[in-house]
């Protein structure tokens, strides 16, 4: 596969870094990754390998405050900034591929923003993918906590605090911790701003599922102990159009960094194969 590797500048003057992996043979489709808290899309090198064996590209950005990408670690100024940041992925993926399809593909965090973009900005795609998607958290935050957190965007809403993520909660390969843990792109920061517009964006896609427009494919560990599975199969039930919900059963949150991730990835690839436009 080829690589590629670029940056460019946000309207508030921050450096994004993007990154992609195109097929050596012709590009079928484009999937646009959106990627989880904390992390960066170097750690779906992997994932674009298997999605490129079908002839896919997949094309993706560091969030701000993430990875390579400029802006406080683990902050944004507002929930919509992110959404502006996805559009301006999907429209790098429209121009570097004009005659292609595109899918939009979000894990974790990344889930909840792709689901919420969708919603509220209505982008002309061939499908969703969303990946133990950000509804609600599998155990919710104690009330303290989000009452300090409350207090804290009024007053200091780039403060950032742990992010509390267990590495042993990732997947069942120890060896995933063990690299995510020493990762110098990867943190463990998420301010008090990020946390609840997170939190209330996973409400409001939950109560807008009915009027998801694109087809979607949800994904998620049933042993999931950072993002609740029961969450995203209420919103799979509520969807109206077409959604593929597939469960993968006592899995945690990284079900593409399970020991099964080549079936889970195959699955995904089958998926976009039967949404590719005619």
């Amino acid at each position: 596969m080829n690589h590629i590797e670029f940056t460019r500048q946000s309207p508030d003057k921050l450096q994004f870094y993007f990154q992609g992996w195109e097929p050596e043979a012709s590009v079928r489709a484009v999937v646009c990754l959106v990627h989880g808290l904390g992390e960066h899309t170097g750690r779906y090198a992997h994932v674009a390998a298997a999605l490129n064996d079908a002839g896919y590209a997949v094309l993706g950005c560091d969030l701000r405050g993430h990875g390579k990408s400029g802006g406080p670690r683990g902050h944004t100024p507002s929930y919509d900034t992110l959404m502006d940041d996805t559009g301006r992925l999907l429209d790098e993926a429209a121009e570097r591929y004009s005659d292609k399809p595109r899918f939009l593909y979000g894990h974790s965090l990344g889930g909840n923003l792709v689901l919420n973009y969708t919603l509220k900005r209505k982008p002309q795609l061939a499908g969703v993918v969303a990946t133990s998607p950000l509804i609600r958290t599998t155990n919710p935050a104690p009330a303290v906590k989000i009452t300090l957190g409350k207090l804290m965007y009024k007053l200091q809403p780039g403060m950032t605090m742990a992010n509390g993520i267990p590495l042993d909660s990732l997947a069942h390969d120890p060896e995933i911790g063990r690299t995510y843990a020493n990762d110098p792109l990867v943190h463990n920061k998420i301010s008090a701003r990020l946390a609840l517009d997170m939190l209330q964006a996973g409400e409001w896609a939950l109560a807008h599922a009915a009027e998801f427009p694109l087809p979607l494919l949800l994904v998620h560990g049933t042993a999931d102990e950072l993002t609740s599975a029961a969450a995203t199969q209420e919103f799979a039930g509520k969807v109206r159009g077409d959604c593929t919900l597939k469960l993968w059963d006592g899995f945690y949150h990284e079900t593409h960094n399970e020991p099964e991730k080549a079936e889970v990835l195959a699955f995904m690839a089958a998926w976009i194969e039967s949404h590719m436009p005619a």
